[in-house]
């Protein structure tokens, strides 16, 4: 099957199984799905919820944050992974957000990844859950793994997956793609024992029962 075939294939199926994925950060506006999304770097999303709810009562906006101790801010959320880090990244975010943006956060790639802590990958999650705009393909260990396993990208950086998937799927699939595929590997393409008998992509995965 040719590989542009083979890949618009997969995002067909995946929109079915997944409709309207969202993430599971949980979150009430967009203050708060940044920073969450900020938090979540090598850290699961389960975490994160665990430390955000305390986090978000004592800061419950960018100004609380602009002006938090980056100290307080880490024994907050020390259960995430580098939290003295990302405890000084966000501050720095929130700060940032007010004086660059007046507050409001920009609706543009180039622009939300000025912030501190926010990278190509965060910068794709916050605009396509919080605005439904997709200028690229959110590529996390999940997504790597199911296009890897998919043989839709033989590269190991995310930048060059995320390069491959966008020559391979038209743009009108790269939102759902993106939440869809988390999904999927998180819960069925799993990185020990897959569950390919209860995958919808078995009939043209190359590495369906294989792994």
């Amino acid at each position: 099957m040719d590989k542009k075939v083979q890949a618009e294939k997969v995002a067909q199926l995946l929109q079915i199984e997944h409709p309207a994925p969202k993430t599971e950060l949980v979150h009430t506006d967009e203050y708060q799905l940044a920073i969450s999304v900020m938090l979540s770097a090598q850290t699961t999303d389960k975490k994160v919820n665990q430390v955000t709810p305390a986090l978000f009562a004592k800061y419950p906006n960018w100004e609380a944050l602009a002006s938090a101790d980056t100290g307080e801010v880490a024994v907050l959320i020390r259960q995430v992974n580098f939290h003295k880090g990302k405890a000084e990244r966000s501050v720095a975010a929130a700060r940032t957000v007010l004086s660059l943006y007046n507050g409001v956060l920009p609706h543009d790639m180039l622009q939300l990844m000025k912030l501190p802590g926010v990278a190509r990958k965060s910068a794709n999650v916050i605009m396509q859950e919080l605005w439904g705009i997709a200028e690229g393909i959110v590529v996390d260990t999940h997504v790597s793994r199911v296009s890897a396993r998919l043989g839709l990208t033989s590269q190991t950086e995310p930048k060059k997956i995320e390069e491959d998937l966008m020559s391979l799927l038209p743009k009108k699939y790269w939102r759902n793609f993106s939440g869809s595929a988390v999904l999927h590997g998180r819960y069925i393409c799993i990185a020990r024992k897959p569950k390919c008998g209860e995958c919808v992509l078995n009939k043209i995965c190359p590495s369906a029962y294989k792994v």
